[in-house]
């Protein structure tokens, strides 16, 4: 159950934000909040991450339906040891920003995006992609140096 509440709270904090987005920068655009580093710029992204893929609306909802449906598998079949929990709420990240997203794709047919990182010009985000990053980050490092060791060491 508390994985699921903890799902729950991330894509509200999700929706929240892209609703602030889309009530308070729409209208305006872009906020500059620190020049030259950090702006908050509206963005309705109708594509893939950074904007690849635009207009493919119903190949990103199935494909995130097969997704989720395989992280929730997986998330299931994990062992149930402690040692597994840092994957579990790996899983958790990446599933709730996909249903943050997801949620976005289905009821507007984009997604709204409005973190920008203006130092490195880098494509606009939102929180449920920063849980994704972070997510598939976590997994990948505890791959590589953590599940890989235990395997070794059996």
């Amino acid at each position: 159950m508390l994985p699921v509440i903890f799902c729950l709270l991330l894509i509200i904090v999700d929706q929240v934000t892209k609703y602030f987005a889309y009530t308070r920068l729409q209208p305006v655009g872009s906020i500059t909040v620190i020049e030259g580093v950090f702006d908050l710029t509206y963005l309705e992204n109708r594509g893939a991450a950074f904007g690849l893929f635009q207009g493919a609306r119903w190949f990103f909802v199935v494909i995130t339906v097969l997704i989720i449906c395989g992280m929730i598998y997986y998330y299931v079949k994990l062992p149930k040891e402690k040692s597994y929990n840092k994957a579990r709420f790996a899983l958790l990240l990446v599933m709730s920003g996909a249903v943050g997203n997801f949620i976005d794709r289905v009821r507007n047919g984009f997604v709204i995006d409005f973190f920008h990182a203006t130092f490195i010009d880098f494509p606009v985000f939102n929180v449920a992609d920063s849980l994704v990053v972070i997510g598939v980050f976590l997994m990948f490092i505890l791959l590589i140096f953590v599940y890989k060791d235990e395997k070794t060491e059996k």
